[in-house]
C-alpha cells in the first residue's frame, strides 16, 4: 500500500513562516503526499510552490475553534478556493452540537459543501470534547449535509486522534466516506493503528519521519 498517499503534510502552527511553507510544499512533492495543509494566509504561496505537481493544496477553515460566523467561514473557503485550496478541512460549531443545535451544525456543513463543490470537503469534530454519542451525532450529520470526510481532531485542543474514535466515526460513516485521523499521530505504529482502524487519510506534522 503507498502510505504516502495517506498523509496531508500539516503545518498549522501560529508562528510558521513562509519559509517554512516552502520546505513543507518541497517535503510534500519529494515524498509524494496526498496534501500539504496549511492555514489560509499562505494557500496561495502554497499553490504556487506546488504548482505542475500532483501534491493538493489543504486549508483549514474556521480553525481551529470552529466558533466563527457562518458566513465567515462560508466567505473564507470561497477566497481560499479562489486562491488554490483544493481540500477544505473545516471546523463544526462544538457548542452549538453539545446544545442540541443539530440543524445548525448540518447546515453549516450543507453551506461549506455548497462552496467545495467536486472538491474535498473534511469535517473536523474535534472529538477530545464530545461523548461518543456526540461524536456518533457529529459524524452523522457530516455525512447527511454531503462532507467527503469526518476529522477527528485540530491538534489544537485537549487530545487528538485515537483508536477507539476513528473506529467509531467509521462505523458511524459506513465504508465509502472519507476518515481522517489526526493529532498525535507520530509513527509509522501510529499510522498502521489509524488506518487499521479506519481511517483513510492521516493528518500529522510528522509525514517524512513515519514515511
Amino acid at each position: 500500500m503507498n502510505y504516502n498517499k495517506l498523509i496531508d503534510h500539516t503545518l498549522l502552527k501560529q508562528d510558521a513562516t513562509p519559509e517554512q511553507i516552502v520546505k513543507l510544499c518541497d517535503e510534500a512533492k519529494q515524498y509524494d503526499f496526498m496534501s500539504v495543509c496549511v492555514n489560509p494566509s499562505y494557500v496561495p504561496l502554497a499553490a504556487e510552490c506546488l504548482k505542475g505537481s500532483n501534491v493538493k493544496v489543504c486549508t483549514v477553515i474556521g480553525f481551529p475553534l470552529g466558533m466563527n460566523l457562518t458566513r465567515t467561514k462560508v466567505d473564507e473557503a470561497i477566497l481560499c478556493i479562489k486562491q488554490g485550496a483544493e481540500e477544505i478541512d473545516m471546523v463544526i460549531n462544538v457548542g452549538m452540537l453539545k446544545a442540541g443545535h443539530a440543524d445548525y451544525v448540518k447546515e453549516e456543513i450543507k453551506l461549506l459543501k455548497e462552496v467545495a463543490g467536486s472538491k474535498v470537503l473534511k469535517v473536523i469534530i474535534e472529538t477530545c470534547l464530545l461523548t461518543d454519542e456526540e461524536k456518533v451525532l457529529a459524524c452523522t450529520l457530516a455525512k447527511e449535509a454531503g462532507a467527503d470526510f469526518v476529522k477527528t481532531s485540530t491538534g489544537f485542543s485537549t487530545g487528538g486522534a485515537t483508536v477507539h474514535d476513528v473506529k467509531l466515526m467509521r462505523e458511524t460513516v459506513g465504508p465509502n466516506m472519507g476518515v481522517k485521523a489526526s493529532g498525535g499521530v507520530r509513527t509509522h505504529e501510529d499510522l498502521l493503528a489509524m488506518v487499521e482502524a479506519g481511517a483513510t487519510r492521516i493528518g500529522t506534522s510528522n509525514g517524512t519521519k513515519i514515511i
